[in-house]
């Protein structure tokens, strides 16, 4: 019985500009069939990962390939679409037009109108696409990654651009293509449509992977609580060695401890009479990303 290539496999791969390694070492496998997120903070490496897999850029070490197959190979043979933050409207033309120029380019293209639907633009097939708002080409972007029918489709910040109404329309259309069983990956800064609509969330922080993992998984991995107090006036020395403590940030008067056990951090702040306005909550995914990719050098601002 054969094994199914991962969609995505990337092997230690490195990539460096000039003393910079934006990729340094990235292992990465992405089943068919899987959505995947990808985060990171501005730098991190997410648009040079996203350049190696899409064969725009090679990597000085290491491997990366798409269905056990170069990038490039699987881009030519019409099993990679993306959808790129950058990208100026083409003069002069339809968005149908756009759309089925795309699509004739492929060797097993989607039918223009099944591709305008799942983009949610039907009603924008005879308009000419640079006399669009940026929400609606954005749209289009999307509808043309849709064109080749692939079985892989890359996302670089697909609503960046859009506004509330236009980023839920933009997942429903996203979750009717990913029933197919296709793959999907998608970068963005918006941690909960990453929670919302992926089956895994990897976090890339110079260059490599440092977690990846369901959202709950990675709320776990960040430090799984919040406890905030006021501290009325008392010292804040020595909170970061309290019971299951793992980062310290004082705002004021008031404490926000990050820890892997609020029990026992509760346990020990009722002991030192540190309980007024005691809250504790879950940590966001919000939280656990600071976390993941903070500075060791700041876990304690006091």
């Amino acid at each position: 019985m054969t094994t199914q290539a991962a969609a995505v496999s990337f092997t230690g791969a490195v990539k460096t500009f000039g003393d910079v390694r934006a990729v340094d070492g990235l292992d990465l496998e992405i089943a068919a069939g899987e959505t995947v997120a990808l985060l990171g903070r501005n730098g991190a490496g997410k648009s040079t990962t996203i350049s190696l897999l899409l064969g725009l850029d090679e990597p000085d070490e290491g491997h990366v390939e798409l269905f056990g197959a170069a990038p490039e190979t699987a881009v030519r043979t019409g099993r990679v679409g993306a959808m790129l933050q950058e990208g100026k409207a083409v003069p002069r033309v339809t968005v149908a037009e756009l759309v089925g120029f795309v699509a004739r380019r492929y060797p097993d293209p989607m039918r223009v109108a099944d591709a305008l639907r799942l983009a949610g633009i039907e009603e924008l097939a005879g308009r000419r696409v640079d006399k669009l708002s940026g929400g609606q080409t954005q749209r289009v972007r999307f509808a043309v990654a849709l064109a080749g029918n692939p079985s892989l489709i890359v996302l670089d910040e697909p609503t960046a651009a859009l506004d509330v109404e236009a980023r839920h329309a933009f997942w429903a259309s996203m979750r009717a293509h990913t029933r197919r069983g296709h793959t999907v990956l998608f970068s963005t800064h918006y941690l909960e449509e990453a929670d919302a609509n992926a089956d895994r969330i990897v976090v890339i922080d110079h260059g490599r992977v440092v977690a990846d993992g369901s959202g709950d998984e990675l709320r776990k991995a960040g430090g799984g609580s919040l406890v905030s107090f006021d501290l009325a006036g008392r010292a804040s020395a020595g909170l970061s060695t309290l019971p299951g403590v793992l980062s310290v940030e004082i705002r004021g008067d008031r404490a926000r401890l990050r820890t892997g056990d609020s029990d026992a951090t509760v346990i020990a702040l009722a002991a030192l009479d540190l309980v007024r306005n005691l809250e504790v909550a879950p940590a966001s995914l919000d939280d656990a990303f600071m976390a993941l990719t903070a500075d060791p050098r700041d876990l304690e601002r006091v």
